[in-house]
């Protein structure tokens, strides 16, 4: 991935969705030639040249201090998510360019995959780095049974939003969970651009999706680690879970991710019925309509 590239286009999308009023800058009226803030008026709320931040906007965040990052970040008004990634790709600017590399693919030790199994009534799924599961408890499975064909190994997140038609009637909210996971990668490739695995999934969707290929060109970057999920199950029907997002510091790349149902809602008693149906089947045989 080219972090240059990256940091222009990410850098001139925000400046470019804030507007004079909303950095609490005078403006005089008249037409404006660019959306949202100039270049200069964006280096005044930073308090840097205009050139300097030129120089930055074109892609090079080399040798830029901590001091002006934080000074672009409260100019530009980024949330959390937004600084980090700035931070990302002003670190991987400086020093010699990563060549692409694969990285070590965690592995679920045999506590954590007791842990999974002792959680019999909460849905549970040990996701990699790039939402590949790795592990998962029955309910899990359960849960989700397209990410578990039966004589295959695990799908991986992103490509069956994309790629596998069967997602857009899983989800009945799908654009918003393929925006939230297009975010997440945005924000993986800021933080490690030289990840091979990432690089050829980000290159296979891009070539094979166009909204995958438009959203990413957005650069927006948020975090998921908690929310909400609307799903159209194939054996119960309707459902909301909220999910929450556990980091596994044994296994680094592991996170574990559970989805619970409001109780005494509808959503609790169709997860009720899943358990049920879960510990009867010996298999998951399922396919979504």
């Amino acid at each position: 991935m080219d972090t240059r590239s990256d940091t222009r286009q990410f850098l001139t999308a925000l400046r470019a969705r804030l507007s004079p009023e909303q950095a609490g800058l005078t403006s005089f009226g008249g037409e404006r030639r660019v959306p949202g803030l100039r270049r200069e008026e964006v280096a005044q709320l930073a308090g840097v040249s205009t050139a300097y931040y030129t120089r930055m906007e074109r892609g090079d965040l080399g040798g830029v201090s901590d001091s002006v990052l934080f000074a672009l970040v409260r100019a530009l008004q980024l949330n959390e998510a937004e600084s980090a990634h700035l931070f990302d790709l002003s670190r991987a600017a400086t020093g010699p360019r990563r060549e692409l590399r694969a990285k070590p693919e965690p592995t679920v030790s045999p506590r954590l995959a007791q842990l999974l199994d002792a959680m019999r009534d909460v849905p549970a799924i040990a996701m990699n780095r790039i939402s590949t599961p790795v592990a998962s408890n029955a309910l899990g499975r359960a849960l989700f049974p397209d990410l578990f064909p039966a004589d295959a190994a695990p799908l991986n997140h992103a490509r069956y939003l994309f790629l596998d038609e069967r997602s857009r009637s899983f989800y009945p909210d799908w654009e918003d969970s393929a925006r939230g996971t297009v975010s997440s990668l945005r924000l993986l490739a800021g933080h490690d651009p030289s990840d091979r695995a990432l690089a050829a999934l980000v290159g296979e969707l891009a070539t094979r999706s166009p909204e995958f290929r438009t959203w990413w060109g957005g650069h927006t970057v948020r975090t998921h680690t908690t929310g909400s999920k609307r799903i159209h199950h194939p054996v119960v029907g309707d459902l909301t879970v909220g999910y929450e997002t556990l980091e596994v510091p044994s296994a680094h790349g592991l996170r574990l991710v559970t989805y619970l149902a409001e109780p005494g809602s509808t959503s609790a008693d169709a997860l009720d019925l899943l358990r049920s149906w879960a510990a009867d089947a010996a298999d998951f045989p399922l396919t979504s309509n």
